[in-house]
């Protein structure tokens, strides 16, 4: 009996509990997650939580897909910068052209470089010429107006680059400042500077660097051969008026330099095709003194003693004069470093000259006077 009570029990139970169907719109707004505005006092635990917000408006689009070259540099976002550069430059040292930053885009100078090729590439430097050797392109105009930029874009650079060239394109009046604080900051920051005054004659630069990349510095020097007459030649063609021709001529007749050097200039003369003009060079190279020696003062000449008086005047002492100051400009164009004394020795001259006629005219006086009382003496005697 019992156990046919708790059996109804049971029934009565079931038959109470009521089941409720939830209709469509509950079943959505259910399964919608719940998005709330990000609190200022409790900010979210990541970047991506916080701004989590912005994709949803319409102000956002997406990144643009990435190149496979760049996915292996840019998976690693914890790497450093200096990382990154030398991940981007990679492909710098198997390129035979010029790579050329974005920034650049627009630059007048692009359409100059015609000899070299170029292509857009993402490198720090405005242009890569090389492994090591790089570029910044720099207006004056520009530098007048943002004064840091070129310091900033020299430290982006770090020491990735051996060579770092500074173009600097000239295109303003009043260069001195500007080009001054350009000059002083490539400097301190181990830098070449170029300067350009156009906007092809910068192009050009940029070829020949690039051109030259592999070539050694001795390229530029003069190369002299190791023989006897060729360094006979660049020692004597050093000469004025004396040629190639006329070299082997005297060392055909006199077989060495010293012989040369020793020769006299009649046994110059009787080379043929040697003249007067050419042996007097020769002979005046070999014979004087490698140190000018300065003239010594010249000694004031003494007055000499004049019977008329009347050549102490002025008509005389006019062309004397002239004379002194063209033998002065003379020497003044010989030896410059003796101007002042050959000036005080002029003064000195003239002065002493006119002491001495001073003198030679007071003694005349004198004679005169002691002339015309011997003549009253003996009158009077009479």
């Amino acid at each position: 009996m019992e156990e046919d009570r708790q059996e109804r029990q049971k029934e009565t139970k079931k038959s109470s509990i009521v089941i409720e169907i939830p209709s469509y719109k509950d079943v959505l707004e259910n399964n919608q997650p719940k998005s709330t505005a990000p609190s200022l006092f409790t900010p979210s635990q990541t970047f991506s939580q916080a701004f989590s917000s912005i994709k949803k408006s319409e102000f956002y689009s997406p990144p643009p897909s990435l190149p496979p070259s760049n996915s292996h540099s840019l998976s690693s976002s914890n790497a450093s910068s200096s990382r990154q550069i030398e991940v981007s430059t990679t492909p710098v040292q198997k390129s035979n052209a010029i790579l050329v930053s974005h920034r650049q885009k627009g630059n007048p100078l692009l359409k100059h470089i015609r000899n070299v090729r170029w292509n857009f590439a993402e490198v720090v430097p405005d242009y890569v010429l090389g492994q090591n050797s790089c570029a910044l392109y720099l207006s004056l105009r520009y530098h007048l107006l943002h004064p840091d930029y070129l310091y900033y874009r020299i430290r982006e650079l770090q020491k990735n680059f051996r060579l770092r060239v500074v173009l600097c394109h000239v295109d303003v009046d009043d260069v001195v400042k500007p080009l001054l604080e350009v000059t002083k900051t490539c400097l301190l920051h181990d830098c070449t500077l170029l300067c350009g005054w156009s906007v092809e004659e910068c192009g050009r630069y940029l070829e020949t660097v690039k051109v030259y990349e592999n070539k050694p510095a001795d390229i530029i020097q003069g190369h002299m051969d190791s023989d006897y007459l060729s360094r006979l030649n660049h020692a004597l063609t050093g000469v004025r008026h004396v040629n190639k021709t006329d070299v082997v001529t005297l060392g055909s007749t006199f077989g060495s330099l010293s012989h040369i050097m020793d020769a006299s200039m009649e046994d110059l003369a009787r080379c043929p095709g040697i003249g007067e003009r050419k042996v007097k060079r020769l002979y005046d190279t070999f014979h004087e003194p490698f140190k000018r020696v300065a003239p010594s003062r010249p000694v004031a000449p003494e007055a000499p003693l004049q019977n008329d008086p009347c050549h102490g005047s002025l008509e005389s002492e006019v062309p004397a004069a002239e004379k002194e100051t063209e033998d002065t400009s003379k020497r003044q164009k010989k030896d410059p470093e003796v101007i002042l004394k050959s000036a005080l020795s002029v003064a000195f001259a003239k002065y002493s000259d006119k002491l001495g006629k001073k003198k030679s005219q007071s003694e005349k006086e004198i004679g005169e006077s002691s002339d015309i009382q011997k003549e009253l003496e003996a009158d009077s005697q009479i």
